[in-house]
């Protein structure tokens, strides 16, 4: 083969005009009159059915496959790169005798960081039924030293058509007689399915919820990443600043949270609690309840057990059950001597809790009927566009520009409670969305505010005890909270 080293100048943009394209099936009630958002115009095939008095559920299918797979260099686990280390990589691609592409491309600017321009290194084109020659071409770079992929061209972000399978449940709470609720399971440490979760709570739907530690240790790793209310109890404490969605019966409203648990002894030394039902930093104070459903971690630390009303029972080592009705503080380091300092057995420690609305900067009520998912991206605020990345800590190429899976809520103007999931990884069949697109989506459904929850393999929509979607693992993932829609009881 000719070694020749093609390079493309052109920025690939992410949206660009399309011509009209034939109406694909008529709207179905109750779902927008106007094209699809994505893709080619046109109205979705689509199909809609009551799960309750006010709860409408829908499936929409739109677009058509043209996407097909080519190989990408990868440099350090990822796929895109300086011009500069592109070239070095193109030289390499040449020097194994096949013809390399270095592609351009721009990830846009989010509401709280900058675009930038990144450099990809990629060899052939092949259509869907071509992946396994694209896999050889891989095998063929491995033996020179070469590390790449094979690369499906649906997910890079860039302009599709597709196509997309989306499942959307809209609650009207004028006349949904039933509530909102979230649910950790059986164990805040524990990862459960949402199934299971709905199964439990006989909900007529659920998605799963916000994201969850999965770099703590094992045991742990069903920890929500940001602020979790259940029932008016605080589980997890939130990233201040980051948004969330606040549930209190029939009501739902998409904002930006910070949480504070502070105990006091009664000797008045106090000292602020920075995390609760999760594995402590060095000199932490973190709490446990009952709800964390495992033992405390043994780090060598000190705990106090407190009952009920915040007379301590007893001092101990960690590592220890949370019982029915107590609560157990739990101090390394700095936060060990101040526990053995100031809260000895049968005095009382008060630990006060205060969730903040960050919009309106008063304290929301805890409340029985007070839930609230966090671990969010903002995607969609006073109905326009803001995506939030940077401060929602997910500003990286990945998950701004390339497609996934995707679980997404949002609030209308007049309060309806809107919950999609778009099914990705899935050549041909159904590709995902990045960002962008899913604010796009959210705004075509009616969102006046709206939040992506975790995606990717945990996206998954349970309608009465089974998935409604397809997830991309191939089986439901074990998540670490969830959201239901509990009927009238």
């Amino acid at each position: 083969m000719r070694r020749r080293l093609v390079v493309g100048a052109a920025v690939l943009a992410l949206t660009t005009t399309i011509p009209s394209a034939p109406v694909a099936a008529e709207p179905v009630a109750g779902l927008p009159t106007t094209s699809f958002p994505l893709g080619e115009p046109g109205i979705p095939e689509s199909a809609a059915k009551s799960l309750a008095p006010g709860v409408s559920y829908f499936t929409l299918h739109h677009g058509t496959p043209q996407d097909g797979y080519t190989v990408s260099v990868v440099v350090k686990g990822k796929d895109f790169m300086s011009e500069a280390k592109a070239q070095a990589q193109a030289t390499a691609v040449q020097m194994a005798g096949l013809e390399p592409l270095i592609v351009k491309f721009t990830r846009p600017a989010v509401a709280d960081h900058p675009a930038g321009d990144y450099f990809m290194v990629r060899v052939g084109s092949w259509p869907l039924d071509g992946k396994a020659e694209a896999a050889e071409v891989v095998k063929q770079l491995k033996d020179v030293g070469v590390s790449a992929k094979v690369d499906f061209q649906g997910d890079d972000g860039f302009v599709t058509t597709g196509p997309w399978s989306v499942r959307v449940i809209v609650v009207d709470p004028r006349t949904f007689r039933g509530s909102y609720q979230a649910s950790v399971g059986t164990s805040v440490a524990k990862r459960e399915t949402v199934s299971a979760m709905a199964s439990a709570a006989k909900a007529l739907a659920a998605v799963n919820g916000g994201f969850f530690d999965i770099h703590t240790l094992p045991a742990f790793r069903g920890d929500p990443t940001g602020v979790s209310v259940v029932g008016g109890k605080l589980l997890s404490e939130a990233v201040a600043g980051r948004v969330g969605l606040v549930l209190r019966g029939r009501t739902a409203r998409v904002t930006e949270l910070s949480s504070s648990v502070a105990a006091r002894a009664a000797d008045g030394a106090t000292a602020e609690v920075t995390g609760l039902n999760r594995v402590p930093k060095p000199d932490e104070l973190v709490m446990y309840t009952e709800e964390l459903g495992r033992d405390t971690p043994q780090d060598g630390g000190t705990e106090v057990v407190l009952d009920a009303s915040g007379r301590v029972t007893a001092v101990r080592q960690s590592g220890g059950a949370v019982k029915r009705g107590t609560r157990v503080l739990h101090g390394v380091g700095a936060a060990a001597g101040w526990l053995s300092q100031h809260a000895g057995d049968d005095t009382t420690v008060t630990v006060t809790t205060r969730v903040t609305d960050l919009r309106t900067n008063k304290a929301i009520p805890l409340t029985p009927e007070t839930n609230i998912i966090g671990g969010a991206i903002g995607l969609v605020r006073n109905g326009t566009t803001s995506i939030t990345a940077s401060r929602d800590g997910m500003a990286n190429t990945n998950m701004i520009l390339r497609r996934h899976p995707r679980t997404l809520a949002g609030v209308t103007r007049d309060g309806k409670l809107v919950i999609a999931v778009v099914d990705g990884r899935a050549p041909g069949s159904t590709i995902g969305a990045s960002f962008f697109e899913a604010a796009e989506l959210m705004r075509w459904l009616g969102a006046r505010d709206a939040i992506n929850l975790d995606g990717g393999g945990s996206t998954t929509m349970v309608i009465g005890r089974k998935p409604a979607n397809r997830p991309s693992d191939g089986a439901e993932r074990g998540v670490g909270d969830a959201l239901l829609i509990v009927g009238a009881r």
